[in-house]
């Protein structure tokens, strides 16, 4: 084949132009520090760089983002929960103060303005949130534990019990019903010779320790339009029809409501009626306090009720108890995070109800309420602690109860102070042997009330216990998920790198390997360059 010029200078232009290419290609590799510019460029380098950079993402989207907002979420938990534990420790350590049977006047009142406080701090840290969450509702994190403020608005809630809820009582008998009602509290220097009238006389005699039953409902001051429903095992369909179950097992009962304490019939206290024959088939719901004495017969029926072991999807066991309430104070607990339960907007038109957790009514364990994030790669963690595992009506419930008798034990030892300095007074005097009874009695209630609240505070040791075992075992499930979670963030901070590697190795170029390599190639560039501008000089006629 003959060569000529022609083509020696075509295939020295082309040569050229592919040096120039692969030059190009190597400055486009310096300037991005990618091996490809284009898909085209090398599909398999591509393909693999979709999929590494959709892992990174992934990756960076778990460590970067998921965990620490799940870490936030535990660390807000944790510090709520501390605070809870210690409440709740401090209130264990006043009951023990207020089991001794050596307390004074002045131990008293340090003791009762200490439980005032507590009760007023330990559902405050119920409320804590984060980011604007409140960590401790569930799925309503925009509504908050408690309320915010006196509220007005009718709920219908059922409470779900069991027989361990019913209390063994003890209530001191301050009153002569004979006597208009006289009750030993309101006795005073100017009033003491009315606790007499005629032959009947306010004595020692009328002083007395009654025992009861009760079951303390988890708020107070309830309404009165209803009657509660009392009954086990209700268990409703979606209509809420009665679908299994039965109302309280044996006699017949009725249901009767109280405003106060006292003043049910013929000026006598709830507490002291609930021991007559008359109530025995009977229940008195006790508003102010939210409490259901329990008489005789429906006592001992609710003590029958057990939970079959044969039965595990239905709780035999279970006592319900649903009544209304409509007047809320500020530090309520809502009932929307505890109860099956339906507010009432307006009373008057049922089509604005809300309904909540009426799951609870058809299903032994009801639904949980657990926030999970995703932490990894088809791996989640809770984050969440719900209000029915740590916050616990029972814990001001419980206090209340504390507070309460300790204040009448006061009220009760400052009484018998004033009517020993009024017994001094009237000594040699005709009224000194009325003031003599009365003082005596006043004693003996002094001495009852503070037997029955010792006893009442070495009960509240145990259960303080038991509330702070239970906020314990909140703590510890948050400590375990924090565990967990620093478990999960230490793999993928190792995932993360080894992505990032890969994709690195995938996608960039070597730049010391690069460098060269273009150096190289401008070398060739220059040289071809050379060569063909001596050949394109040479031509036919330099031959002939």
């Amino acid at each position: 084949m003959r060569i000529t010029n022609r083509i020696i200078r075509n295939n020295s232009l082309s040569n050229i132009n592919t040096n120039k290419t692969y030059q190009d290609k190597l400055n486009t590799q310096m300037s991005t520090q990618k091996k490809i510019d284009r898909p085209s460029d090398d599909p398999v380098i591509a393909i693999r760089a979709l999929r590494l950079r959709s892992d990174v993402t992934e990756v960076t989207q778990y460590y970067s983002k998921n965990i620490p907002d799940a870490e936030n979420w535990l660390s807000v938990t944790e510090g709520a929960l501390g605070n809870l534990a210690s409440v709740v420790t401090d209130m264990q350590a006043q009951c023990t103060k207020g089991s001794s049977g050596e307390l004074t006047s002045t131990d008293r009142k340090i003791i009762l303005e200490n439980l005032k406080a507590l009760r007023d701090e330990v559902y405050a840290t119920g409320d804590a949130d984060y980011a604007g969450r409140y960590i401790f509702t569930g799925y309503r994190t925009d509504v908050s534990l408690s309320f915010g403020k006196d509220t007005n608005l009718k709920y219908t809630l059922t409470e779900q019990k069991n027989s361990s809820y019913i209390d063994d009582m003890k209530f001191v008998k301050t009153t002569d019903s004979t006597l208009g009602d006289r009750d030993l509290f309101d006795i005073n220097e100017t009033n003491y010779t009315e606790y007499k009238n005629g032959t009947d006389e306010f004595t020692e005699q009328d002083i007395e320790a009654m025992e009861y039953h009760r079951i303390r409902l988890d708020y107070v001051d309830i309404d009165g339009d209803t009657m509660p429903e009392i009954g086990y095992n209700l268990v409703k369909d979606a209509s809420g029809n009665i679908v299994a179950g039965d109302t309280i097992p044996g006699p017949t009962y009725n249901v009767y409501s109280v405003m106060n304490s006292y003043d049910l019939d013929g000026g006598k206290s709830a507490y002291e009626l609930i021991n007559e024959g008359t109530y025995d088939n009977g229940v008195i719901l006790v508003r102010d306090t939210g409490e259901l004495l329990l008489g005789k017969n429906v006592y001992a029926a609710l003590q029958g009720v057990k939970d079959n072991a044969g039965t595990p999807d239905v709780n035999e066991g279970e006592i319900r108890i649903t009544y209304n309430k409509s007047n809320w104070k500020k530090s309520d607990l809502r009932p929307e995070h505890y109860y099956a339960c339906t507010a009432k907007p307006d009373p008057g038109d049922s089509s604005k109800d809300i309904k909540y957790n009426m799951d609870y009514l058809t299903s032994i364990t009801g639904s949980t309420q657990v926030i999970e994030y995703d932490v990894g790669y088809n791996q989640t963690i809770r984050v969440n602690s719900t209000a029915d595992e740590c916050f616990k009506h029972g814990v001001g419930r419980e206090v209340d109860d504390l507070i309460n008798a300790l204040d009448d034990t006061i009220k009760m030892e400052e009484k018998v102070s004033r009517l020993k300095a009024l017994y001094d007074e009237k000594k040699g005097t005709a009224e000194e042997d009325r003031v003599k009874e009365l003082y005596d009695a006043a004693n003996k209630a002094y001495s009852l009330l503070k037997d029955s609240t010792q006893k009442l505070f070495e009960r509240g040791i145990t259960r303080m216990q038991g509330y702070l075992d239970e906020t314990n075992l909140a703590v510890t499930n948050n400590g375990t998920r924090s565990k967990k979670l620093d478990l999960i963030e230490t793999r993928m901070q190792s995932q993360k790198t080894t992505f990032e590697t890969l994709k690195s190795e995938n996608e960039d170029i070597d730049i010391a390997e690069a460098t060269i390599e273009l150096s190289a190639a401008q070398v060739v560039y220059q040289a071809s360059l050379m060569s063909s501008a001596k050949v394109m000089k040479s031509t036919l006629l330099d031959f002939i």
